[in-house]
């Protein structure tokens, strides 16, 4: 057995049945529909944005009908309303006979089935009441209540809806990573082909500057290798003859003849856009709060309204007519009008809240979640730190002050294209030292540079590029190993062969994460660092942030299972990130945070995007998430209440004191408790505009 990802119904897998194949997957569906909506969301929204349109334009004149004496004659006023009810009951409000139907073959109770059973009850004896108004003792209609329910619930499907159908948009924001085209060497010569085109095997050439085509094995040169948009390691690595390099990362300094090792679908990033799209389809729908409450409300619902229609034919004799009136009374009392805002009005407000302090929240799921989450998980680059490397310690171990060790290291970086340059000369041009022009710059893979500043030689790199120069500096191993347990890149300045300084270099935290780890901490929660980085560094920067927890050395697919395991273990997640790395994991999570400062791909995979770059707004997404979803369920409470309290009425428990004519009162009833209701629901709402988020 298969599950549809549109709708959740199991079917039979048969080579007949409905289905399609996505990276690699097939997919079984239920009906054309589901089919067509999978293939192509963009046409099922833009069909929702009708029904929705057309539900709307048809919905006013009904109402304006019913409360205001537009046509004085009943007769024709109510066939009017007929006429324009048949649309919004059998067009727009199919998807809840649809609904309807697969609860009663699951037999549950859900939202669908009540919705469908309170509408089509308004509605047919609306009908019988227009045409055959002598049937049943009161001559009012319904036909408002039914359009108004459809109009509202199918207007907060198509909020939902828009909030939740950008799954594929970030698949093909992913997959638009890679180059179009690719330079293959074939038959001695080098041509430019389709990336399709590309074969295990194949050899390709990949200059300074260009992404890598596919994944590959460097059969030829050396180059230091940003994969930062992969997998989030914060510095380029340099790569050599013999290592692999990842597809779409970007060649920052030499030439490289690459080996084709996988392709197409096999691609790491075809498989973390496949990751991506199968989290996101995979994850079962939560049932709503209003599901669960139908699940025992609907049943209960039903039993009364056959009970009194019974008790009315058989017991008390009271007529056929009066008795099916009972039971179609209790039916519509007991369908809700405010049910349709209770949810749409929290969010309306919670988001809204949520904007204003630099929170979106995407879908009424992604709050219920929030309030549940007692792990937080947190990609380390770019989201707990600032994802550029920067100078942190300048270490004079010779004559040189430390503005001359800026000028000399400026000065010969200037010519480099690699981060850690960048980040030497961002720090001389802070000091405001003036950087002198180099010649002879030559750079040397892995292990630095080299050039003439002001006519003396200038050294800039590593320990393998101090021995190479004979640069004694073994004596500072102490010094360079303090920083490195800190998680700082350390590298040499040396001018005219002598030692000068030790520069340290690090990704440095962002102010704002040890507040938020300090204050998810507070709130119970467990923290936890995941990153793709090394452990060393990793754990450094936990340290710094009070974060007991860290998975370091984690590639993209890894980072997705560590977050299912913890969710197989109990855990509610929340994954914290930025990059394209992370989006497999902010998929699969319980609930995805991303950062808007990060990359669209993570956007759109997380259900709630820090608009403003700031830590502390994880905790207060959650605190906000907790607030509204108390208030959704406070509004499902009312929306109910008032309803439930007419149900008696509606069974006929006035009848043997006020007579059949009580009847004639319950469509007012009905309407009074309906305003009432939606009243409540919106100002109960309003009232998280006074929430304080502060942290």
């Amino acid at each position: 057995m298969a599950k549809d990802p549109i709708c959740g119904m199991y079917v039979e897998e048969g080579k007949h049945d409905l289905q399609t194949t996505r990276y690699g997957t097939t997919y079984y569906f239920c009906s054309e529909t589901c089919l067509a909506q999978f293939q192509a969301p963009e046409k099922a929204l833009a069909r929702l944005k009708r029904l929705v349109a057309l539900a709307a334009v048809l919905t006013i004149p009904i109402a304006a009908l019913t409360y205001l004496p537009i046509i004085p004659d009943s007769r024709i006023n109510n066939i009017m309303m007929f006429i324009l009810s048949l649309p919004v009951q059998f067009i727009v409000g199919f998807r809840f006979y649809r609904g309807s139907y697969d609860a009663l073959r699951s037999r549950i109770g859900n939202m669908d089935l009540l919705i469908g059973l309170g509408t089509s009850a308004a509605w047919i004896y609306s009908t019988i009441a227009t045409f055959v108004p002598t049937f049943f003792p009161s001559s009012g209609t319904y036909f408002e209540t039914s359009a108004i329910i459809i109009t509202l619930i199918q207007t907060g499907n198509l909020l939902e809806y828009i909030t939740k159908g950008r799954a594929s948009a970030a698949v093909h924001r992913l997959l638009s990573l890679q180059p179009a085209m690719a330079n293959v060497i074939r038959n001695g010569s080098e041509i430019s082909i389709p990336v399709e085109q590309v074969g295990v095997g194949d050899i390709l050439m990949v200059r300074p500057g260009e992404k890598i085509p596919v994944d590959g094995r460097v059969i030829e040169g050396s180059s230091a290798i940003d994969e930062s948009m992969i997998t989030g390691e914060s510095l380029p690595r340099d790569r050599r003859t013999g290592d692999e390099v990842i597809g779409a990362a970007v060649n920052k300094t030499g030439l490289l003849k690459i080996q084709a090792t996988k392709v197409g679908q096999d691609t790491v990033l075809s498989q973390i856009a496949k990751l991506v799209e199968e989290a996101q389809i995979g994850k079962a729908p939560l049932q709503r709060l209003a599901d669960k409450v139908s699940a025992y409300f609907v049943p209960s619902v039903v039993l009364i309204a056959t009970a009194s229609a019974m008790f009315w034919y058989f017991v008390a004799g009271i007529g056929l007519a009066f008795s099916l009136l009972a039971f179609v009374s209790v039916v519509i009392i007991a369908c809700p009008c405010a049910l349709g805002i209770a949810t749409p009005a929290a969010l309306l407000v919670g988001t809204g809240k949520g904007a204003e302090n630099g929170i979106l929240i995407k879908g009424g799921d992604q709050l219920e979640e929030a309030r549940r989450i007692n792990t937080v998980i947190f990609d380390k680059t770019g989201t707990l730190t600032k994802g550029q490397p920067s100078v942190t310690d300048i270490v004079p171990i010779g004559k040189l002050s430390e503005i001359q060790i800026l000028g000399y290291a400026g000065a010969v970086e200037k010519g480099s294209e690699h981060p850690l340059a960048e980040a030497v000369v961002n720090a001389a041009q802070a000091k405001s030292v003036r950087l002198a022009d180099p010649s002879g710059f030559e750079a040397l893979p892995g292990l630095g540079v080299k050039a003439t500043v002001e006519g003396r030689e200038v050294l800039l790199g590593n320990l393998e590029l101090m021995s190479k120069f004979s640069v004694p500096v073994e004596e500072y191993s102490e010094r360079v190993g303090e920083l490195q347990n800190q998680g700082k890149t350390v590298t040499f300045l040396a001018v005219e062969r002598q030692p000068s300084a030790i520069i340290g270099l690090a990704d440095t935290v962002k102010e704002s994460s040890a507040r938020s780890v300090k204050a998810l901490k507070k709130m119970g929660l467990e923290v936890v660092m995941l990153t793709g980085d090394n452990e060393r560094t990793a754990k450094a920067i936990a340290q710094t942030l009070g974060i007991d927890t860290v998975i370091a050395n984690v590639r993209p697919d890894q980072k997705e299972d560590i977050v299912r395991k913890l969710q197989t273990s109990g855990k509610k997640v929340a994954m914290v990130g930025d990059g394209i790395n992370d989006a497999p994991a902010l998929a699969a999570a319980d609930v995805g945070i991303a950062i808007g400062s990060g990359t669209d791909v993570a956007k759109e995979t997380g259900g709630i995007v820090l608009i403003k770059d700031d830590m502390t707004d994880v905790p207060k997404a959650i605190d906000l998430s907790r607030a509204t979803v108390s208030k959704i369920k406070q509004n499902l409470l009312w929306a109910f209440l008032y309803n439930v309290a007419l149900i008696p009425v509606a069974a006929g428990v006035l009848v043997p004191f006020l007579g059949p004519g009580i009847y004639q009162v319950l469509p007012l009833l009905a309407g009074a408790a309906m305003a009432i209701s939606s009243v409540t629901v919106v100002s109960n709402s309003l009232l998280l505009r006074r929430l304080n988020l502060r942290i």
